[in-house]
């Protein structure tokens, strides 16, 4: 090891110590992120959470350069950096120049890379929180008496998943639990406001 160490040169040294650096780092958090005890973060890294992702699932240029500048873009490109550049110098016989431009390529197209598969898991992530207002016009079905004035609960599915919500009579009229319901509109932030269906 001491003698291989010292046939280096000092590129190739860089090259190497990029290596472990980069390749240590960068299995370490995608360890850390598959097991979901890094989950947050690095997404948070590679995507930004205040990113913007527009809906042609285009980013901004600040957003790509707060990407290349995260812990897991900057392992990625010394990891690529220092591999590629070590292969040309030792295996090719390419230039230090050549090398150095090699490596940086490889690094670059490495976190281009990154980017792309982390943005398209962020994309794959759902909200979790419920938008009401999506209700209106759908059909339910009354889960707890709703009386003639005051607030009874509803069955109705809502961003994929059946739900219970709060419920009042749009026509001041007792329904029944059972009954089959029309949300018409959304009060306040959350209480559905329903009408019997009719046939």
């Amino acid at each position: 090891m001491v003698e291989f160490l010292n046939s280096l040169s000092v590129v190739e040294k860089v090259f190497l110590g990029c290596s472990i650096v980069g390749t240590s780092l960068f299995v370490f958090r995608t360890i850390l992120l598959f097991i979901g005890a890094d989950a947050d973060s690095d997404i948070g890294d590679m995507g930004h959470t205040d990113i913007d992702i527009h809906g042609d699932g285009s980013m901004d240029s600040a957003d790509v350069s707060f990407q290349i500048l995260s812990l897991q873009g900057l392992s990625s490109f010394f990891m690529m950096f220092g591999l590629v550049g070590l292969a040309m110098t030792r295996s090719s016989g390419a230039t230090e120049t050549w090398a150095v431009v090699a490596g940086s390529g490889a690094g670059l197209l490495t976190v281009w890379i990154m980017g792309k598969i982390f943005i398209g898991m962020k994309k794959l992530q759902s909200d979790g929180t419920l938008n009401y207002s999506r209700a209106v016009g759908s059909e339910g079905k009354v889960y707890l008496t709703i009386p003639t004035e005051g607030e009874g609960k509803i069955q109705i599915v809502l961003q994929g998943g059946l739900k219970i919500c709060n419920a009042v009579s749009a026509n001041k009229e007792k329904l029944a639990t059972g009954t089959m319901v029309k949300v018409v509109r959304v009060s306040g932030s959350s209480t559905m406001v329903v009408e019997k269906v009719t046939d």
